[in-house]
Parts: structure tokens; C-alpha cells; sequence
């Protein structure tokens, strides 16, 4: 008998906004069929990818699954789009768009930046900002920790190593989120036309950036900003205006909203289960754990999207050259083939081999910075924090891509600062 799961909700971004990741249709799939033909009435159709060893297989095989024509599964109205004039993010191209030997060569353009080595001094940058984002609550009250605390902290530190002024942080998270508002009613504009606004926005964002780009080949500094500036390809030759500004664009966008939503992610967790932050906070070496046990529980970016390049088999089931799939991380990070009782929030947990950065040549560039981020903050909050509970219930974005909380109330009391 064939199994029955409703692709709408593993696809349909207003199905997370009301249940979250679909953690029964995925345990279901992978026990039952981890190759699963997805048609629904207002998606393109693909595979839905769900077990740990197969994510991991595909993504080492970059010349048979490509990224070329992009990580998201389309809906009709954007694929529609696409074919017709598109928008401007369409003439950018980003590293996550691209296939080897290309890829590479891209990738080494900032990799020498996000390297563990190369980074420490941004621990001062991440501690500085954790600080300061904790000390604006006061030491009572209660707040949405989202809007607060989650979505502010990775903005100002990648703010700084991209060059944006503080006083320009509020217009740049608010173009971001507009522009890239996805499905979630909540973060546009009412009555707005999409692809007017995309478009007006598109230029106002493309000007901040240029802004920073002249000044940055003008005066050079030692940060991010001057190095994707000033870059240069394999060639000798400067890199392109499109990926010049896609670079920016994919360090931006990908590192503040999957670091929003890990640590959102990672604080409702700590809620739900007051004993792991106790433990937290009798055991501060515990924190480079629990960050890795924070990324594979939240898992933001919940799947990619690859194109066939040539037919393939996979557990009985053929996949065509042209056709897509999507790899469920999240699923993954759920796989207890991999993970000792995957369903318990578990910050001693190790090893941890989750695939919450992706893998293969994909890995996140920015995980190192995820890290050190979601680290200084919870350290921080784990020092301070005399009370955290619950001043509500939380909410989720209408999103299947990047997926995390909208808001998760809290109450707290906090200490003031040591030193």
C-alpha cells in the first residue's frame, strides 16, 4: 500500500505558520519513503529527500545535482516570473547558485574571512553586541525576544563586518524584510504590488550597497566589506557587478535571518525545557554544544533545492534529468539512524552530526560566525538571567524555506552586567 502524506505540508509556507516543520509526514517518509514524488496544485512538482545519508550522498555530487537553477522550489506565480522579465535579484548571482569549478573559485573570493583562525577577532565584535543587546531590556519586564533580542544581535554584528552604519541598521533590516518578505502575510505591505515594490526597493537597497562598495575601493579597511570590494577572480580580472552585489546580498540576508531564527529557535527550547538552560548555566562550557544542539533543533534552513542533471536511481525510485528535489535538513537533523532519541533537546549532546549548515560544497560560509553570534548570546543570557519563562505563546512564519519563530514572549529578570 502506497504511502499517504499531503505534499501541501511539506511545501505550503502558511502550513508551518500554523503547525511548524512537518516532523511526523518526515519521520513517516523516512522509515517508509525516503524518495517521495511531491505534486501539488501550486508548486512546481520534486523529490522530497528526508533521510540523513542521502542529503549527504546528493550534496557530494555536485556535477550529477546541480544548484544552478536555484535553492527554492518555485511556486507558479514565481516560476512564472522567472520566465517572463523577472525581478533585479534575478540578474544576481550568488555563490549558492553555482556549480564547480565556478563555485570554487567564488567561494574562495571570502572563505579566508569565515575561516575559525581568521575570525577570533570578532569575538570582542559578538560579545560587545550581545551585551549591549541584553542591557536595553532592563533588568524586569517582559518583550516579544524576537524582535528584541533575536533579529538585533546578528544585524549588528553583520553590520559591522559589512560596512553598514549604525544609523542605517533599521533601514537595511527594514528593506530586507520587506524584500524578502516570502509568503508571510505579516511582513508585507497590505494591498502592495509585489513586483513593483520588489523593484522600488531593489534600487533603494542596490544604492546603500553601492554606497559601500565605492567607499570600500576608495578606503580599503580590514573587514569583509573591503575584501568582496576590492575582490579578484582566478584571472586577475575584478569581480563582476552582479556578484559583487549577490555576495552582499547572500551574507546579509542568509546570515541574519537563519542566525534570527536559530537563536529564536533556540531560546523557545530553552523554555520548553528549563532544566537544559539550568544546566547551561552551571555548566558554561557547555555552550559550544548547546549552539550546535540549538542549529540542529531549529534547523532554519529547512531544505535546497537541486536539479537532475541525469537520471538516477534511489531507493526504487527513478529520478529524470530536469526534474528537482528538495533536501529536508530538518529532517535529517531528526534521523535516528544518526542521532541518539533525535526528539529530546539534549545540549550535552555529542557527537552532533547535524546538517544544520548544509554539507559538501555548500557548507554555510558564514558558520563559523552563526556560531560565535548564537554563542556570545546565550553565554550572555546564561550569566545574567535570574528569571525566563513564558509571557505568551509563540508564533511561527509562514515560511517552508527559511523557517523559524515570529515571536516568542517572555517574561525575565536580568542582572546588570558584571564588568
Amino acid at each position: 500500500m502506497a504511502i499517504e502524506i499531503d505534499p501541501n505540508d511539506l511545501i505550503v509556507p502558511r502550513n508551518y505558520g500554523v503547525g511548524g516543520q512537518p516532523h511526523d509526514a518526515w519521520t513517516r517518509l523516512r522509515k517508509e519513503a525516503p524518495v517521495y514524488w511531491c505534486e501539488t496544485e501550486d508548486y512546481e512538482p520534486f523529490f522530497a529527500i528526508t533521510r540523513h545519508a542521502d542529503i549527504m550522498d546528493i550534496s557530494g555530487k555536485p556535477q550529477i545535482f546541480s544548484n544552478l537553477d536555484g535553492p527554492i522550489i518555485l511556486d507558479n506565480v514565481q516560476a512564472a516570473n522567472r520566465e517572463a522579465e523577472g525581478t533585479p535579484f534575478d540578474q544576481m548571482r550568488t555563490i549558492i547558485q553555482m556549480d564547480p569549478p565556478e563555485h570554487r573559485d567564488f567561494r574562495k573570493v571570502a572563505s579566508g574571512f569565515f575561516t575559525p583562525r581568521n575570525i577570533h577577532h570578532l569575538d570582542e565584535i559578538v560579545a560587545r553586541s550581545a551585551r549591549q543587546q541584553i542591557d536595553k531590556l532592563g533588568e524586569e519586564g517582559e518583550c516579544d525576544f524576537v524582535e528584541k533580542i533575536s533579529q538585533r544581535h546578528p544585524l549588528r554584528v553583520l553590520s559591522t563586518i559589512l560596512g553598514i552604519d549604525p544609523d542605517q541598521e533599521e533601514r537595511v533590516l527594514e528593506l530586507t524584510q520587506q524584500l524578502f518578505a516570502s509568503d508571510d502575510p505579516d511582513l508585507q505591505r497590505e494591498g502592495e504590488d509585489r513586483e513593483a515594490a520588489i523593484r522600488e526597493l531593489g534600487l533603494e537597497f542596490f544604492a546603500l550597497f553601492n554606497g559601500i562598495v565605492e567607499d570600500r575601493r576608495a578606503n580599503p579597511r580590514d573587514d569583509l566589506a573591503s575584501m568582496l570590494a576590492n575582490a579578484k577572480m582566478a584571472d586577475g580580472e575584478a569581480m563582476g557587478p552582479a556578484e559583487t552585489f549577490g555576495y552582499y546580498l547572500i551574507v546579509f540576508t542568509a546570515g541574519h535571518d537563519t542566525t534570527r531564527n536559530a537563536i529564536s529557535g533556540g531560546l523557545s527550547a530553552f523554555l520548553e525545557r528549563p532544566e537544559q538552560f539550568d544546566l547551561l548555566r552551571k555548566n558554561p562550557e557547555l555552550s559550544k554544544k548547546a549552539v550546535e544542539e540549538v542549529v540542529r533543533w531549529s534547523s532554519p534552513v529547512n531544505y535546497m533545492r537541486r536539479t537532475m542533471l541525469e537520471d538516477v536511481e534511489l531507493h526504487g525510485q527513478t529520478m529524470r534529468k530536469g526534474q528537482h528535489l528538495a533536501m529536508f535538513y530538518a529532517s535529517a537533523n531528526r534521523d535516528d539512524a544518526v542521532f541518539d532519541k533525535p526528539f529530546d533537546f539534549d545540549i550535552t549532546r555529542h557527537p552532533n552530526r547535524h546538517l544544520g549548515f548544509g554539507t559538501g560544497e555548500h557548507f554555510c560560509l558564514g558558520a563559523h560566525v552563526a556560531r560565535l553570534s548564537a554563542r556570545a548570546l546565550f553565554l550572555e543570557l546564561a550569566n545574567r538571567v535570574e528569571l525566563l519563562e513564558p509571557a505568551g505563546d509563540p508564533s511561527m512564519i509562514e515560511s517552508s524555506f527559511v523557517v523559524g519563530h515570529k515571536a516568542v514572549p517572555v517574561r525575565y529578570e536580568i542582572r546588570p552586567a558584571t564588568n
